[in-house]
Order: structure tokens, then C-alpha cells, then sequence
């Protein structure tokens, strides 16, 4: 007879501990997904490095944990006192990561357009870029290949076409802020991988 309340006491902790092991394996999975969201999908600017948004995504997800887990876990316990404090904490902490993919996912579709906007305009740089300097490189880059453009700033971008030197790229600079796009040649010959890093977010064709 007393095998049938310590059978209910187990099977009650290992509910409550099922019920408080999510946030974890939450948290490995979104990051992944929250990864390719910034990526493919961001809320803001254009697209990004995976692996810089993979850091990211960890970064956000992590900050999730450390507030949300702590703060709605109080929450959660001043609702359901009979629960322990880890497993309230986990509870609230992994719907925090899930609230969060969901906002990232929210705000990638309402920047969509402009995205896409800002896709055409790279890829019209790109196009540019490439008739402008092969008017304007030396013979040693041509014909032209190993293309790499940065966008610096919102109207700026920094085109380079690699040559026998790979300390030195033939490098233009386009500017879309006027309704002719300003093209030049830039005299700092460094690659764009030298100047802005290979992760750099602003990073549009490799």
C-alpha cells in the first residue's frame, strides 16, 4: 500500500521536472532559427552574415533567459504557488525565446519591402560597378572577376574586383543618393575583406 503514494510522488517530480526542461533545447533551436531569420528575413537594413547573426540571435536569446526566465518566473509563481522556482523560470523563460522568434519573424515580413528594395539597389551597384570599371581598371584586372561589394552606409557602396596582388583590388565606390548614381574610383586599393571584415554585416555579394 505504501508503493501507491511514493509512486504518485515520482510520477508528480518527474512531471514537474518534464514540464521544467524546455528552455534549454528551446533555446538551441531558435537560436538556429532566429539565425536564419536575421539573415533571410531582418527587421531592419539589409541582409546579413549568417554567422554574425547566428552570434546575434545567442546574444538576444541569452539576454531572454537572464530577464525574462527570472522576472516571469516570479510571475508564473505568483499563479501557480504550487510550482518550484526552476520550473517556473523555465516556463517563463522559453516562452520569452518563443515571443522572441515570433517579433523577429513579425518584423522581418513588415520590412520585407523595403528589403527587397534595398536588394534591387544592390544588385543594380553591382551591375554598375562592374561597366564602370571595366572602362576604368588597369589591364592587370581585366577581365573582370572576384567581385565583393559592401554597402557602407544607407547610399553607399564599395564595389572591389580582385587582381594578381591579393593585398590589392581595383575598388570603386557608387553613391545612390542622387538620381544619377556618382561613380569613382576609390585610391585605397585594400579588399573589402581587409577594410570591413569577411563577417561584416553590410557584406552584399562575396
Amino acid at each position: 500500500m505504501a508503493e501507491r503514494p511514493a509512486m504518485a510522488v515520482w510520477r508528480t517530480r518527474l512531471r514537474w521536472r518534464l514540464s521544467g526542461a524546455w528552455q534549454w533545447p528551446t533555446f538551441a533551436v531558435l537560436t538556429a532559427v532566429d539565425a536564419v531569420v536575421l539573415a533571410r528575413l531582418p527587421f531592419s537594413g539589409g541582409r546579413a552574415n549568417l554567422l554574425g547573426c547566428l552570434l546575434a540571435a545567442g546574444l538576444l536569446n541569452l539576454m531572454v533567459i537572464a530577464v525574462i526566465s527570472r522576472l516571469g518566473g516570479w510571475l508564473v509563481r505568483r499563479r501557480r504557488p504550487d510550482l518550484p522556482r526552476e520550473i517556473a523560470a523555465d516556463q517563463a523563460g522559453t516562452i520569452g525565446l518563443v515571443a522572441l522568434c515570433v517579433l523577429l519573424v513579425v518584423g522581418g515580413l513588415l520590412h520585407r519591402p523595403a528589403l527587397t528594395a534595398n536588394d534591387a539597389l544592390a544588385a543594380t551597384v553591382m551591375r554598375e560597378a562592374r561597366v564602370f570599371a571595366a572602362h576604368r581598371a588597369p589591364a592587370r584586372y581585366l577581365p573582370l572577376h572576384g567581385s565583393d561589394t559592401v554597402q557602407q552606409g544607407p547610399d553607399v557602396f564599395r564595389t572591389c574586383f580582385s587582381g594578381p596582388d591579393p593585398r590589392r583590388d581595383f575598388c570603386v565606390f557608387i553613391r545612390t543618393d542622387e538620381p544619377t548614381l556618382i561613380k569613382r574610383v576609390d585610391p585605397d586599393q585594400r579588399p573589402n575583406a581587409t577594410i570591413a571584415g569577411l563577417d561584416n554585416p553590410g557584406r552584399v555579394d562575396h
